[in-house]
């Protein structure tokens, strides 16, 4: 599998601290890569930098063979990434329809789009039950499922996706990703998922990065990643433990 984006040395400040310090990893196209770390790690930041949010000190981001930091996050969306945002941020006075109909602003293509919209309500039927509902009124796992349908209907080459799993039930947290593994399976995308709860993201991806404090820490297959003393002890078995983030870890197979 080709390298689809790859991050080298980056650095990212707000204000006079640094939220991203010297950060590298890749995303394979095809793959799912997951990022974990407690709050205040800057997995949010590193999501908002590659999407042209904030724009980085320092360090190079490559997409598809192009240097785009720095680039307006309109020329990003344009060139294929998508953000999922952390809690979701559905336009909640439009209905169903017309917050799908706004992920696809950048294309002309009606017949094309018409067909996305359509795969959308496959993958989340619950959303063709309620496609003129306003967004605002559906449940927190609904709205997750229209914010990832959102995404889709630009026909991103990746899908960067932040904390997909935050304020759902365990049930919902477990419908949400067996759509994210049909899609990757299916359709073959792309994803770069931040998320909290180490088991659910450990279980899709196929490589995890651990970050503390701005710094890639750990690097290894998922796989791997999961049968970790340090992964086991500090996010699957003291979750509390580990978001403190109290404890230094030791640099393994960091990305070079």
């Amino acid at each position: 599998m080709s390298v689809l984006l790859e991050v080298r040395n980056l650095e990212t400040f707000y204000g006079a601290i640094m939220a991203i310090r010297g950060v590298s990893l890749e995303v394979r196209k095809g793959q799912v890569v997951t990022v974990l770390g407690a709050n205040g790690a800057g997995k949010t930041t590193l999501l908002k930098t590659i999407s042209g949010i904030m724009d980085p000190e320092k360090g190079k981001i490559v997409f598809d063979g192009e240097e785009i930091q720095g680039k307006e996050p309109h020329h990003i969306v344009r060139r294929g990434i998508v953000q999922v945002p952390e809690g979701r941020e559905v336009f909640p006075v439009l209905t169903v329809e017309e917050n799908l109909a706004l992920g696809a602003y950048t294309r002309s293509d009606k017949a094309e789009v018409a067909r996305d919209r359509d795969l959308v309500f496959t993958y989340f039927p619950i959303l063709a039950e309620r496609r003129q509902q306003e967004a605002g009124t559906l449940s927190g796992g609904q709205q997750q499922m229209l914010a990832i349908g959102r995404g889709l209907m630009l026909r991103p080459k990746i899908m960067l996706l932040d904390e997909p799993s935050l304020g759902l039930s365990p049930l919902l947290t477990q419908e949400i990703f067996t759509i994210l593994r049909r899609l990757n399976k299916d359709v073959g995308m792309t994803m770069m998922l931040v998320e909290q709860n180490a088991a659910v993201a450990l279980d899709l991806a196929d490589h995890g990065y651990v970050m503390e404090l701005g710094r890639i820490v750990m690097s290894d297959t998922a796989e791997k990643l999961a049968a970790s003393e340090d992964i086991q002890s500090f996010y699957l078995g003291h979750a509390n433990e580990g978001a403190r983030g109290e404890r230094r870890w030791k640099k393994r197979k960091t990305w070079r």
